[in-house]
């Protein structure tokens, strides 16, 4: 059975066949139920007479992502009589196609992008202010993450409208740690360092990418240096990354990396999850859709894996919490919309708590809720092995921390320079030191040239 991380989950067809039901009730209210809501003053928007939506947002990984979005979708052209027609876009494609619709200003009036996109497209996009700031009355307030990538970089006004993060923490197999005398995965970057050594003289490596893998490998690099209190840009924008704690950094990869299975520096995003889901190594940092697509597998083998697995936070090393890097898709308006207060309503429609907690809940943990209120439903706490995806947008970490997010931060991150840094170290072609210089002056010409 081939593993990828964009396996849909075979979920059986209660869950994806229409409203499941939940103790006689649709689930809709049900869920909606588990939701705690501040008494706020209501908020709709009127949409425009004949008005017509086109949204463009990203491809499922998991099934239920687009069951439940399009189901949502539905309810609300019933409700207002509005025609909507959402394109589902690879991950791959979106940021390209998001582009055309910037600068062409014509197209999707609904775009759910990645991360920094709305900073980047400040000045083409609608002010949210309004129903950013009912929604965090309403639902609990704003994890910081959301906050971060939905205002203005430098002002309290929203630009968008966090939809949800998703992240990968550690996921390994317990019963492998447990033979190492482990019952969890040390917090710190030493101990660390020794499970993961102990884990290969036992025949159980660990395997982490740092090949051009989009959220593996940009993920564990911002780990490494986060962890070591090392980070890209200062607070004021100026490049940080030629310091004594990327060089730290670089000397752990370089340790770390010889724990590793072989090959892992030409991984792609689905190289951990078939080498996992073939027990060829016992611990890497993955999303949750690994264990689900095992879970729910028809062969028994796979399924024995799945309970052997086992989620935890990523250790937090020398940083004062743990270095979560998490990606949310943000919907943005864009100014050339004919229909800017249906494009509101669709929006605000999609987050409330009957749509919102249905679509959440049956993402099973794949994506992470930008609103507090969110986290007590009841499905984070169901399956323990979810937990420690929960809180993946509670973090103050974010591409290109800890300076100004804008499109510098973003190509940085597309173009894997800090990535290829720590791969130019751990492969001999480079010492330390001379890789955070190259690496350093590389993204100073990204921050010279687009911030």
């Amino acid at each position: 059975m081939r593993i990828t991380r964009r396996n849909s989950l075979a979920l059986g067809a209660a869950a994806l066949g229409g409203v499941p039901i939940i103790g006689g009730q649709p689930a809709q209210a049900a869920l909606a139920d588990e939701v705690p809501t501040g008494n706020v003053k209501p908020l709709s928007y009127k949409p425009e007479a004949g008005a017509t939506l086109r949204v463009l947002r990203p491809a499922k990984f998991i099934d239920p992502d687009e069951v439940f979005w399009r189901s949502n979708t539905k309810r609300f052209i019933e409700q207002t009589g509005v025609d909507v027609r959402v394109d589902f876009v690879s991950w791959e494609d979106l940021r390209p196609q998001t582009a055309v619709v910037a600068n062409t200003g014509a197209g999707p009036d609904i775009v759910v992008g990645f991360s920094s996109d709305p900073q980047v497209y400040a000045s083409k996009i609608a002010d949210m202010t309004e129903l950013a700031e009912y929604l965090g009355a309403k639902y609990g307030g704003w994890y910081p993450l959301a906050e971060t990538y939905g205002r203005k970089w430098g002002s309290k006004n929203w630009i968008s409208i966090p939809i949800g993060g998703g992240t990968g923490p550690v996921v390994y197999r317990q019963s492998w740690l447990k033979e190492l005398g482990y019952t969890s995965v040390p917090d710190d970057l030493e101990g660390f360092l020794v499970l993961c050594q102990k884990l290969q003289k036992a025949g159980h490596p660990c395997g982490f990418s740092l090949g051009h893998a989009l959220g593996d490998a940009n993920g564990f690099a911002s780990w490494l240096l986060w962890s070591h209190n090392a980070y890209l840009v200062d607070d004021k924008g100026k490049i940080a990354l030629d310091s004594k704690e990327t060089i730290a950094a670089l000397k752990y990869a370089t340790e770390l990396q010889k724990t590793m299975i072989p090959g892992t520096l030409s991984w792609n995003d689905v190289g951990n999850n078939k080498a996992f889901a073939a027990g060829e190594i016992g611990l890497t940092f993955n999303g949750i859709s690994l264990y689900y697509v095992l879970k729910n597998s028809p062969d028994a083998k796979l399924q024995e894996i799945a309970r052997d697995t086992q989620h935890q936070t990523i250790p937090k090393g020398k940083a004062s919490k743990p270095p979560i890097l998490a990606t949310p898709m943000n919907a943005m308006v864009f100014s050339h919309t004919k229909f800017p207060n249906a494009a509101k309503e669709y929006i605000r429609f999609m987050m409330e708590a009957p749509q919102y907690g249905e679509w959440l809940s049956n993402c099973i943990g794949y994506w992470s809720q930008p609103l507090r209120a969110y986290s007590k439903m009841k499905f984070w706490t169901e399956d323990p092995k979810v937990a420690p995806f929960a809180a993946a947008m509670d973090t103050n970490y974010y591409d290109g921390f800890k300076g100004p997010v804008t499109a510098a931060s973003s190509a940085v991150t597309a173009n894997y320079i800090v990535v290829d840094m720590f791969a130019s170290v751990v492969t001999g072609n480079a010492t330390p030191e001379a890789a955070a210089k190259q690496a350093a002056k590389q993204a100073e010409r990204y921050y010279k040239t687009k911030s």
